[in-house]
């Protein structure tokens, strides 16, 4: 199932549903229309409210999606809609910094960073810099190296305290997509100062993030994913989850030792190698105005996002 969080052609209210993919034209089922034609009053009406309701609400709505023709007069248009983060309101947003082998090793070329850390280690990704699917992303005045980072998204389904490696899988809802654009201008002078707040990710509209939650249960296998980075159509780079240090197994376990995890929080997994940083002609690389930049699944969802001035 592909869920996603959006608002409808002239409103300013979120809701949740689901994408339907099909390959004469993408169709989204609204679930609050859905409950409403069923009678159901108390049907959750965002994303984390409807995780944390567990596997009933879950399950209600594959059943929906499963039976969707039943509901074709309920059925939108994709273009009759804009898409919101699929999660606007999380209360921790983690992201595992230094986990793809590829990815250190261009950090240490640039002085990125000194050392290869022991364990997990994370940022945080403020809510107020996220931005959805097909949003226009503001460089602002006087960034000049502004950074693409597609990064696997792991989200929590269901509370965490203590959780073991063993069981990590069964916390996991799904997974979603993060571009974390990076101003490199403003990171390297935050390396070099030891500041730890990462203001060059975190400038708002810095976290396309979407387009959807493809629920678990869709991916075979999510340690053998490709992630890619496209920009005006020109593939940037192609990295397999493989290539991960710590497993979602391993960040779950770490993360959840003192503090509680709760459902609709997120970890993002990190950015793969071949960013623009890491190589050398980064100055031809770096995004512009203009710019239209696909992260990806590779064969299951695809994150855009505009670059403007």
């Amino acid at each position: 199932m592909r869920l996603i969080t959006f608002t409808r052609a002239g409103s300013n209210h979120p809701e949740i549903g689901a994408r339907l993919p099909n390959p004469s034209g993408d169709q989204i089922l609204p679930f609050v229309d859905v409950a409403k034609q069923l009678g159901i009053a108390d049907f959750p009406g965002d994303m984390k409210s409807f995780l944390r309701a567990g596997s009933g609400a879950m399950e209600q709505a594959k059943s929906w999606v499963a039976s969707s023709g039943d509901y074709t007069s309920l059925l939108i248009s994709p273009k009759a809609i804009s898409y919101l983060p699929p999660i606007t309101d999380a209360e921790k947003f983690l992201c595992v910094g230094k986990n793809y082998r590829t990815h250190l090793e261009e950090l240490k070329r640039t002085n990125l960073i000194k050392e290869i850390p022991q364990e997990p280690t994370s940022f945080i990704k403020l809510n107020s810099c996220l931005s959805g699917h097909e949003a226009k992303v503001v460089r602002p005045k006087g960034i000049t190296r502004l950074d693409y980072e597609p990064e696997l998204v792991f989200v929590i389904g269901k509370r965490a305290l203590g959780a073991k490696k063993a069981e990590a899988m069964d916390y996991v809802a799904g997974v979603t997509i993060l571009n974390d654009l990076t101003c490199r201008d403003l990171q390297l002078r935050e390396v070099a100062s030891g500041s730890r707040f990462w203001t060059g990710k975190n400038i708002p509209g810095f976290g396309p993030l979407g387009p959807e939650i493809v629920t678990i249960d869709e991916i075979p296998d999510v340690y053998n994913l490709w992630m890619t980075c496209s920009v005006n159509g020109q593939e940037r780079m192609r990295v397999n989850t493989v290539d991960q240090i710590w497993k979602i197994s391993d960040i779950l376990e770490h993360f959840s030792r003192f503090i509680p995890i709760e459902a609709g929080d997120m970890f993002s997994t990190g950015a793969p190698g071949g960013v623009a940083v890491g190589k050398e002609n980064a100055e031809d690389l770096y995004l512009k105005p203009g710019d239209v930049v696909e992260c990806a699944i590779d064969g299951i969802s695809t994150l855009r996002t505009t670059i403007v001035e």
